[in-house]
């Protein structure tokens, strides 16, 4: 186990000295009489230069792009499109949300007010309210009144008096005693 910790930690030395590259560098070869080393007797070799390529910077980035997406199988429908002019970036994206609502998102970024977005959400099925039937009523109206019944009350009423409570009378109770324990006697043992 320490062999494998030494190989490790010998590799690891060499990549820090140089010997092994650790990334693949660029080398463009100087001229021989600009960068040729004389050593008496030695004939002058080219020794390798390592340069940098510097990025161009934009003071004024620019740009605009947009983009949409129809899918009918998979019914993915969004778009975006976005515009950048030196520090400000104007943007707009729309989606459809699983519950059947359209997302707008407009945007605006800017050093001064930072990251600005300002959401809506409006239906996607839009609900129509059937019209209501007309309802025409009859050219004439008949009414018909019934002829009121004649009522005659009884000539003698019979009323039934009933009692206002009633009594209960409880059975007699029976009473049985029963001894609270028992005595038991050992038998005596011959």
């Amino acid at each position: 186990m320490a062999f494998k910790f030494v190989v490790i930690f010998a590799l690891l030395a060499a990549v820090n000295a140089g010997f092994v590259p650790a990334a693949p560098q660029v080398y463009h070869a100087a001229p021989v009489a600009a960068a040729a080393t004389v050593v008496k007797g030695v004939a002058p070799v080219a020794q390798p230069v390592l340069t940098k390529t510097v990025e161009e910077y934009d003071p004024h980035p620019q740009y605009k792009f947009g983009y949409g997406v129809q899918d009918a199988v998979s019914g993915d429908t969004k778009t975006q499109v976005e515009e950048r002019d030196g520090d400000v970036v104007r943007g707009e994206y729309t989606l459809i949300d699983a519950d059947g609502y359209k997302r707008t998102v407009q945007y605006t970024a800017d050093p001064v007010h930072g990251f600005n977005a300002v959401v809506s959400r409006e239906p996607l099925v839009v609900k129509t309210v059937a019209p209501v039937a007309q309802y025409a009523a009859p050219a004439a109206v008949v009414k018909t009144v019934a002829p009121v019944a004649q009522y005659a009350a009884p000539a003698a009423v019979v009323k039934t008096a009933v009692p206002a409570y009633t009594t209960y009378t409880a059975p007699a109770v029976v009473k049985s005693a029963v001894p609270a324990y028992t005595t038991y006697t050992v038998p005596a043992h011959h």
